[in-house]
């Protein structure tokens, strides 16, 4: 946890407010030591930047989780909106 608190520029309290929070889950070594990917990490600076704006850190969590949904939902969306093999592209309207 002290090598993610570090890459992130944050502390490990804040890591584990951002668990207690459900903004990420860290899987666990066999030691159980917290393992983050870095994707949390990318999500755990994010919540840090939009903190240190001065965002409380209930609302930071919910800030990010909602940018999430909504670049996955646009993606889904240009894909679902791209002809598939075969199919004739749709008509705009």
């Amino acid at each position: 946890m002290g090598r993610a608190a570090e890459m992130t520029g944050t502390t490990a309290g804040f890591l584990r407010a951002l668990g207690e929070h459900r903004l990420i889950t860290p899987l666990r070594s066999d030691g159980g030591h917290r393992r983050y990917s870095r994707y949390q990490l990318r999500i755990a600076m994010r919540a840090r930047d939009l903190v240190d704006q001065g965002t409380p850190i209930e609302a930071a969590c919910r800030i990010v989780i909602l940018e999430d949904q909504l670049e996955e939902a646009l993606r889904l969306n240009e894909q679902l909106r791209r002809p598939q093999p075969g199919q004739a592209p749709a008509a705009d309207t």
